[in-house]
């Protein structure tokens, strides 16, 4: 037979069969994170877009943290791709990445173009001219 997966599903298997630290570091790196990603970057996107001048110091620090992770957020990619091509027992058991694996890989590499076109610069320009410069 056959058996179809998804990340979350492996979280809630690895879960219930007891290994919830590696659940839990699944959960993180797959959907947490992913998921924070795309509302930070749209915080900062619209945020820029209204010219706020709310926590500029904040909103940096936020795009530097986004800056930082979008160089990991490849990590899940090549561990999909690695299962994919390792494990491929012939009669016994194939792994197939689906279509899923194909939006989740198109999600991490817009938002890292994304993250790293974003001028952050753009968080200060309406400080500066609301200060009169």
């Amino acid at each position: 037979g056959s058996e179809t997966d998804t990340i979350m599903s492996g979280v809630v298997y690895l879960w219930v069969d007891g290994s919830w630290p590696l659940a839990v570091i699944l959960f993180i790196a797959s959907i947490a994170v992913p998921f924070s990603k795309l509302f930070a970057l749209a915080y900062l996107l619209i945020s820029v877009q209204r010219r706020s001048t709310l926590a500029p110091r904040q909103r940096t620090r936020l795009y530097r943290v986004l800056e930082f992770v979008g160089r990991w957020s490849m990590i899940d990619i090549y561990v999909a791709a690695l299962l994919t091509a390792l494990v491929q027992f012939g009669g016994l058991m194939t792994i197939r990445a689906g279509p899923g694996a194909i939006a989740f890989g198109a999600v991490v590499v817009l938002t890292m173009f994304a993250a790293e076109s974003f001028d952050p610069r753009l968080i200060w320009d309406p400080v500066e001219a609301r200060r009169g410069r």
